[in-house]
């Protein structure tokens, strides 16, 4: 049986410090695909070098883009990473293995290790991360919640060995701009929902947040990074239950 043709799909936005890496490990595909949302470093030509079909398109949330990427993808099988992924020698062997024969299959599981602080986290719910990354076009859809997104396969799926390698930040400024992001997208959601909080409930989410990363999840196998995350979790529960509280009153106010 002869291997399913597959393109290999990244999002970019100024992603030129990990791409090199990660469309390497993509050099098997067939096609490779990468949808750019306007990058002014080099990233695009980083892309074109490997002979990455390059397409611009103006960030519209990730449903959309990914809608728009796989409307201009015409081979059966995706392997898909982000801008700051690398497929590990023995992932990427198991993808050209699975690929030879799919076996009924709609997806296969990916698993990811995500450097942070110090280390590559292996606890701390951070591990084993498992994401459909490689996955049948036509069985597979797209899921939003807030500014995160995941990929919904319709049928069998099978865990693969090997990892995704992320580094999902540059630095801990880069994590709390991220954290002050995603919080305030998710207190206007909560918010929009007629959902209420206060300063106790805030507390209280942000220590059963950092309860759940440091104990129950043993962030503390990690060490320092363990330890900063769980602390950083703190901040983001905290953060969100706080705001969507200041929303509450802001709504008070105005009525």
């Amino acid at each position: 049986m002869a291997r399913p043709a597959v393109t290999g799909l990244v999002l970019t936005l100024n992603g030129a410090k990990y791409l090199d890496d990660c469309l390497k490990s993509l050099d098997f595909c067939d096609r490779l695909l990468v949808v750019d949302s306007g990058s002014t470093d080099a990233t695009r030509d980083i892309a074109e070098r490997h002979g990455a079909t390059v397409l611009v398109n103006p960030w519209p949330g990730p449903k959309k883009q990914f809608e728009f990427a796989f409307a201009h993808i015409e081979t059966p099988w995706v392997v898909s990473l982000d801008q700051d992924e690398i497929l590990s020698d023995e992932l990427r062997a198991s993808v050209m293995t699975v690929l030879e024969d799919t076996q009924g299959m709609s997806a296969f599981i990916c698993p990811r290790t995500s450097f942070y602080f110090d280390r590559f986290l292996r606890h701390s719910g951070w591990y084993p991360d498992l994401l459909p990354r490689v996955f049948r076009l036509a069985d597979t859809g797209v899921h939003v919640s807030g500014p995160h997104y995941g990929f919904e396969p319709r049928g069998k799926t099978r865990r693969l060995t090997g990892d995704i390698i992320h580094y999902p930040y540059e630095n801990l400024k880069q994590h709390v701009d991220k954290i002050n992001y995603y919080t305030q997208i998710a207190a206007e959601e909560m918010h929009a929902k007629g959902k209420r909080s206060g300063v106790a409930k805030a507390l209280g989410h942000g220590l059963a947040r950092f309860l759940k990363i440091y104990v129950f999840r043993r962030g503390f196998l990690d060490g320092k990074a363990g330890f900063v995350l769980a602390v950083n979790s703190f901040f983001y529960a905290f953060q969100k239950y706080i705001r969507l509280a200041e929303l509450n009153q802001k709504g008070k106010k105005g009525t």
